[in-house]
């Protein structure tokens, strides 16, 4: 852990959990966040649920049962992680309240981050043509399209990735951790 200008550090592990939806910028912004809390904490590990889908959710569809477990999944990794001391950034579209919540309940340590971005925003961003796809009826439950995303009711923070640059949001949920807690002393 290097502290460069501050004193700023994380006095146990953490998940902070990036939720919103498909193209919102969470995997970039978790990208970024890690390169800033690496400053302050020796371990800082990024969960990407599309990646993660790939392999420990792999066989799972996108029915509401199968997309709870994917998040179940997760969780369970983001817990085990943070019980030993981990940052871990969650990167998950995570569609569903209910299931946020139930993670939340398990998690000590936890900061529910909304990124939130508009749906034509969001859609303008899809470099993969997913949007295109569900809106043709090639891909059935896509959040936004045919299946809702719930949006946090009381989110640890709010990110406005249509509006605010990576540096701007990566500042905020920061500024977030310092407030609740989780990271303590001084930061730049």
């Amino acid at each position: 852990m290097s502290s460069g200008n501050s004193n700023a550090v994380f006095p146990h592990g953490v998940t902070i959990w990036l939720t919103g939806l498909s193209g919102a910028g969470k995997s970039t912004l978790a990208a970024a966040l890690r390169t800033r809390l690496e400053k302050f904490a020796s371990q800082v590990e990024i969960l990407d649920g599309e990646e993660l889908r790939k392999h420990s959710s792999a066989g799972l569809g996108f029915t509401k049962a199968d997309r709870d477990e994917h998040i179940r999944r997760i969780g369970e990794t983001a817990k085990r992680l943070t019980e030993n001391q981990a940052v871990v950034i969650v990167a998950a579209i995570s569609p569903y309240r209910e299931a946020r919540d139930e993670i939340r309940q398990k998690i000590a340590y936890f900061v529910e981050v909304y990124c939130r971005c508009p749906l034509e925003i969001a859609e303008a961003r899809d470099t993969k043509g997913l949007y295109k796809r569900a809106r043709r009826g090639e891909l059935i439950c896509f959040t936004g399209i045919d299946d809702p995303y719930e949006e946090p009711l009381q989110p640890d923070a709010v990110v406005d990735t249509n509006k605010e640059t990576v540096s701007e949001s990566v500042h905020k949920i920061c500024s977030a951790l310092h407030r609740l807690g989780y990271l303590t002393g001084t930061f730049k």
